[in-house]
């Protein structure tokens, strides 16, 4: 299969507009809605490596964007699609049941350093962040000076005074 082929099949399948980046790089944009019906399809269209998934933050549109990177050894093809989801309530389906623990570990991390529920996944523990009682720090509107300040400086302590400024 090649590129052109690919989207096709989307367009008459998922109505799906895609975009040929450059050889064997595709980009599509769907609703949330569609992720684990358009995964499903892909997967079966051998693109069996969930290579990656990242988050834009966009406070002032009020989403997160989320970017999953799929890669089918056997056609060469990259595809990444891009959905989004409310910032207020960052919830999407989990694609564990798809990509099992490659997907478990990237919707993790994104859980711990976004606040994304992924529903249907088994584990979203911490993987990094121990004792974490704040907001997710990799949020636009997290202060890491404010919590640095907070946590591990002494407003008494005459070297630290600058830090508070």
């Amino acid at each position: 299969m090649n590129e052109k082929e690919l989207i096709g099949e989307l367009k008459s399948e998922f109505g799906i507009e895609g975009d040929i980046q450059r050889d064997r790089r595709i980009w599509i944009t769907i609703e949330k809605e569609n992720l684990l019906k358009v995964c499903t399809f892909l997967h079966k269209k051998n693109f069996e490596h969930l290579s990656t998934i990242s988050v834009t933050d966009w406070p002032k549109k009020g989403t997160y964007e989320l970017t999953y990177h799929l890669w089918s050894y056997l056609d060469k093809i990259f595809i990444s699609i891009k959905t989004e989801i409310s910032r207020d309530k960052p919830e999407i389906e989990s694609l564990t049941q798809i990509w099992n623990g490659s997907a478990q570990i990237h919707e993790r991390e994104l859980h711990e350093l976004f606040g994304v529920v992924f529903n249907g996944n088994p584990d979203l523990s911490p993987l990094f962040l121990e004792d974490w009682n704040s907001a997710p720090p990799f949020r636009k509107d997290f202060n890491w000076r404010e919590y640095v300040r907070g946590k591990y400086y002494d407003r008494k302590n005459e070297r630290e005074k600058p830090y508070f400024v």
